[in-house]
């Protein structure tokens, strides 16, 4: 479904894209048949889709003592409560993307979300923590699906960059505030009726947006390879990656076991470059990358999420482990920041609009970064109001930053090519997500020196977006149109 169409009626009656019939969704012909609804519809399926997934990527943090505490695990068996899902959401999403130019968005998107509905009541009613890591691998590759579909919809309603790039800030602020969100529910539904009940919530929103998305006509198809042996090398590269990373942090890093798992990544990454050069249809074409804007975008991308992602991780686990707060306190800390996320997503399409994408990005970055810095401070006889007022900063310089990277890297792409684009450049972010977690996760695995752990991993965090934040110097001043 082309962005067009959705602004035009039927020459019958003559009708424009403001007609009130139009707006309703309703015939105007009196043949009792349907219009195709308006472009505000699928921004709407798609940000109820992104909402499920930055809820599930985030939710569980404040939850993990007490899954634990059920299902039995230390942090290593934990981490993989969090990395299984972004493990197969990282890796899957090069070939979503593809998957989603293939079969069309809207097919691709309700699959997935059909199968992540039900992934989620697996995961609530698993009675062990290799059975919940195992629901959560099918959570992850269902997310994979849904993401750039969900993208890809937004950017064929929306073929004007003024207008996309507002409406990419409104489906950002759906992931956006449910990522951040996540501790804030988590923490409230694990005290009150178990951790079960966080995946449960998935349930009702998945049904109403299937509802929602029935109404949607179907998006226009394209050839878009599926290349297995690529996806193979992909979800070996970072699955022996993850695992080198998260073993290490409990039997060394000079293990035989970790030193054949990063190995092994070594070799998958390899022949994953090596494929993708000589197949006829790749996966991810590597001339992508010689886009300027690709390149720099990954790398923000990747920096982003990692500072939050890990920070959120291992922030979390302190607040209980360390402080000694129940899951719903725990939660209640990142309240302040959760708060202004969606401000800072509205503000940042603003910014973008008048000084290009590369300010807000750099301006996001840096605050964020400046945030991680005061964290520094911050031990177990910190003030807790000070403590989630500090955190103030990492939310809203993310929250600033993300939206303008997103319409940076989508403006650099034909629209036809938006489920490659959406695809490669999530991908980079929850990677970095992924890996964050596995090695934060390794520097805090002693309780005894948590706190020194905790430092050290926001003061990488914090490194990484100061470094990534000269970089976004590079991207253009404006979007192309």
């Amino acid at each position: 479904m082309g962005g067009s169409t959705l602004q035009r009626t039927p020459a019958t009656h003559g009708g424009t894209a403001a007609d009130p019939a139009t707006r309703r969704g309703t015939a105007a012909d009196g043949t009792g048949g349907t219009r195709r609804p308006p472009a505000a519809l699928v921004l709407g399926a798609a940000l109820l889709g992104f909402f499920v997934i930055g809820l599930d990527a985030s939710a569980v943090n404040v939850a993990l003592p007490a899954m634990g505490r059920s299902l039995g695990g230390a942090t290593t068996g934990l981490q993989w409560v969090v990395d299984a899902y972004t493990l197969m959401f990282a890796a899957l999403l090069l070939s979503a993307g593809a998957l989603s130019d293939r079969l069309g968005a809207n097919r691709v998107f309700a699959a997935g979300l059909a199968v992540f509905t039900a992934a989620s009541a697996a995961c609530g009613l698993a009675p062990s923590l290799s059975l919940l890591i195992g629901a959560r691998i099918v959570q992850g590759t269902a997310a994979a699906v849904m993401l750039p579909s969900s993208l890809a919809l937004v950017r064929q309603a929306y073929p004007q960059a003024a207008e996309r790039a507002r409406a990419i800030a409104l489906w950002t602020v759906g992931g956006a505030v449910s990522t951040a969100a996540g501790p804030v529910v988590g923490g409230a539904l694990t005290s009150s009726l178990g951790w079960p009940s966080i995946f449960f919530l998935n349930l009702p929103v998945g049904l109403v947006t299937l509802l929602v998305l029935a109404r949607v006509p179907a998006s226009p198809r394209r050839h878009a390879a599926l290349d297995l042996p690529g996806q193979l090398a992909a979800v070996v590269a970072l699955a022996a990656l993850t695992y080198g990373v998260i073993e290490g942090g409990g039997a060394g890093f000079g293990s035989p076991q970790v030193i054949g798992s990063l190995a092994l990544a070594v070799l998958a990454m390899a022949a994953f470059v090596a494929v993708e050069a000589k197949v006829a249809d790749p996966m991810v074409p590597l001339s992508l990358f010689r886009s300027r804007t690709v390149g720099v975008s990954l790398l923000i991308g990747f920096a982003v999420n990692a500072a939050f992602y890990g920070t959120v991780f291992v922030v979390g686990l302190f607040f209980q482990q360390v402080l000694g707060l129940s899951a719903v306190g725990a939660g209640v800390m990142f309240v302040p920041m959760t708060a202004l996320v969606a401000l800072a997503n509205v503000g940042s399409a603003r910014a973008a609009a008048r000084f290009g994408p590369r300010v807000p990005i750099a301006i996001g970055q840096l605050v964020c970064a400046a945030g991680l810095f005061s964290l520094l401070a911050v031990d177990a006889h910190t003030p807790r109001l000070l403590t989630a007022l500090l955190l103030v900063p990492m939310g809203v310089g993310l929250g600033f930053a993300v939206p303008s990277l997103t319409a940076a890297m989508l403006g650099d792409v034909p629209a036809e090519r938006a489920g490659l684009a959406g695809g490669v450049l999530n991908a980079g972010r929850q990677t970095g997500g992924a890996l964050a977690v596995a090695a934060f996760g390794a520097l805090v695995a002693q309780r005894a020196t948590f706190v020194h752990g905790m430092h050290l991993s926001v003061l990488v965090s914090a490194v990484l977006l100061v470094a990534t934040a000269g970089a976004a110097l590079a991207l253009p001043r404006s979007r192309r149109a």
